[in-house]
């Protein structure tokens, strides 16, 4: 009975200790923290860290509590704000930890504004787009953990104790019969197997004056195979490792072009608010124009300088330009809308956008305009065209281009160098023809050569000598097994399967090839017409401008109608909102243009860190 006492002993020193969910779910965080750490290395040359822990003061949370905003449950708050139901099994589940964006001060019924760099850091911690992207990666590294542990040294143990009563002639006979044993097995790549252990057991006579005797056996075997998965090249677990390690590095290299496909959505959700910001100043400088039009053309109309109908027309500009206003603004919260949604705050949230980055965005087109002006300035009419002379058609030119209007050649071999997507490509040929290898493996036959000692005994029963190890007695089991294979239907199927797979591997790779080269010239040329749009469109606005004045000018002498001055008007409101887009639009193409070459890089904190072209010109 002390043998019994002493297994549940050990039994309850076990529960408390390796098996704890808090140390299980700690171990597991920092063994998949070291892989990812060391794929990373392996993918991109760099480490960083990567935490699936979702803060308790991320600004989504605080956005409610601060707002208060209604909620269905407190499943909105987050893990930590759920209720413990029974037997939960991690109390310390989930750890604190804090976020970057609670520095962030919500300011109570004021709507919170952001810039775009608030917004790509408060993306990276509250989406759930982002989370389960980083999620993706955490769980390829568990599942590469599982496959590692198919090759390291796998203990196994248990112990049982159970009494047997045997009622013979009258009397009663009581046996308690305990055993235990601790096994030791290791798979090694290249296909053998070991596997040793030990096993003890008592047996104990409880009746008839007691009596006990006691057994030790060790025992241990190897198996080698010979030809079929005599490799870790054919071995199906070494493969299916190798496999799981692979598929890890391609893990890493899809989370990175996914945190530069996200940063672009939420860089392009900010800047469709920022345009539709820009529209509602526009039209709202419009509806305050076609009010005062509508007033001067009143007074006009009293004063007998302008016919009724022109002042119904100005009124009617009015009634006009105010439903565009109206429906400016509402389109503005439509996009604040899409853009909490992208980062992972809720719809009802009162944010808003930072003006300066509008005004810094606006700035990208001043140049252009001032350049218009300078030119109209200086022009003397006696250099102008004659009416009837042949158009002459000028082709863009690379003047005033951008810094990422770079060769196409430069940039094509940029991207090919550095696609992710297209290592990942050429990756897994080389897993279509490790696939081969394994399949045409299959075709041989198996011969294993195995070997097995056995040491010592069980108990061979009460008041029997005790069985004991000696080295020098034991039962060796050399052996030969051989398989050959004779119906091959499955293994030929099989194999000729993997070298089409291989095929349309190679297929994959070529046509990746070639949409990157599409990707690559189409995004050039998008940003060539964005910067000619955006030279059109500033002699648009300075066209507008004049045509606002001039008309405005001419009708107060009397020499126009208010229906030109109101169309001006209209004019100038379309010119302005197509520079602004022209503006954000070739902006966007540049950013697109280095993800394409997988040249924009996304840090930890969501930031996004530019490809230099000098660093080109200085390599040239």
């Amino acid at each position: 009975m002390r043998i019994v006492v002493a297994l549940a002993l050990l039994g309850s020193l076990v529960l408390a200790g390796c098996h704890n969910p808090v140390r299980q779910r700690e171990k597991a965080d920092k063994i998949a923290a070291k892989i990812i750490a060391e794929k990373q290395q392996e993918a991109l040359g760099r480490t960083e860290p990567l935490s699936i822990e979702r803060p308790s003061d991320i600004l989504r949370r605080r956005l409610i509590e601060a707002q208060n905003l209604p909620v269905s449950s407190t499943a909105s708050l987050g893990t930590d704000a759920l209720k413990p139901i029974p037997h939960w099994p991690d109390k310390e589940y989930p750890p604190e930890s804090h976020s970057p964006d609670a520095n962030i001060p919500i300011e109570p019924n004021k709507p919170l504004q952001l810039s775009l760099i608030e917004a790509l850091q408060i993306a990276a911690h509250n989406s759930p787009t982002y989370q389960d992207q980083k999620e993706a990666v955490f769980s390829a590294a568990l599942s590469l953990d599982q496959s590692r542990n198919i090759f390291r040294n796998l203990f196994t143990a248990g112990a049982g104790s159970d009494i047997s009563l045997r009622r013979t002639g009258g009397s009663t006979v009581a046996e308690a019969t305990t055993s235990g044993d601790v096994r030791v097995s290791r798979a090694l790549e290249s296909g053998a197997g070991f596997t040793a252990g030990v096993a003890v057991e008592l047996l104990d006579l409880l009746t008839q004056g007691g009596g006990s005797s006691k057994g030790i056996q060790l025992d241990g075997s190897l198996s080698i195979p010979l030809l079929r998965g005599s490799s870790r090249y054919t071995n199906s677990s070494a493969v299916q490792l190798t496999t799981a390690e692979r598929n890890m590095v391609y893990a890493i290299w899809t989370f990175e072009r996914q945190k530069r496909q996200f940063a672009l959505d939420v860089v392009t959700v900010y800047f469709s608010v920022l345009q539709q910001m820009d529209t509602v100043m526009n039209q709202e400088n419009n509806y305050r124009a076609a009010i005062q039009n509508a007033r001067f053309s009143r007074r006009l109309a009293d004063a007998g300088r302008l016919t009724q109908i022109q002042a119904y027309q100005a009124s009617l500009s009015e009634l006009n330009a105010r439903t565009s206003w109206v429906s400016a603004r509402q389109s503005l919260q439509d996009r604040l809308d899409t853009f909490k949604g992208r980062i992972g705050l809720p719809m009802d949230a009162q944010i808003k956008a930072d003006p300066n980055d509008l005004m810094f965005l606006r700035a990208r087109g001043d140049p252009y305009v001032e350049k218009v002006k300078a030119a109209y300035q200086t022009a003397a009419p006696e250099t102008a065209v004659a009416a009837d002379a042949e158009p002459e058609l000028v082709l863009p030119t690379r003047e005033d281009a951008g810094p990422y209007e770079i060769d196409e050649e430069v940039a094509i071999r940029l991207a090919l160098e550095n696609r992710l997507d297209l290592r990942a490509a050429n990756g897994r040929v080389y897993d279509r023809q490790r696939e081969v290898v394994l399949r045409a493996d299959a075709f041989r036959a198996r011969l294993d050569l195995g070997v097995g000692a056995r040491f010592g005994g069980g108990a061979p029963g009460v008041r029997s000598p005790d069985v004991g190890v000696d080295l020098r007695d034991g039962t060796y089991t050399p052996s030969l097994g051989l398989d050959v294979p004779i119906n091959l239907t499955e293994e030929r199927v099989s194999y000729r399967g993997s070298l089409i797979a291989l095929e349309a591997a190679t297929r994959a790779v070529q046509r990746a090839e070639d949409q990157i080269k599409t990707d690559i010239r189409s995004r050039l040329r998008s940003l060539l017409e964005q910067r000619e749009r955006l030279k059109i469109a500033a002699q648009q606005v300075v066209i507008a401008e004049n045509s606002v004045n001039n008309s405005r000018l001419l009708l107060e002498a009397g020499r126009a109608v208010i229906r030109d001055l109101v169309e001006a008007q209209i004019a100038l409101v379309d010119a302005q909102n197509a520079l602004t887009a022209a503006v954000i639009t070739y902006r966007r193409t540049e950013l697109q243009l280095q993800a394409d070459m997988d040249l924009l890089t996304i840090t930890q904190e969501g930031l996004m860190q530019e490809f230099s072209p000098e660093e080109l010109r200085h390599d040239s």
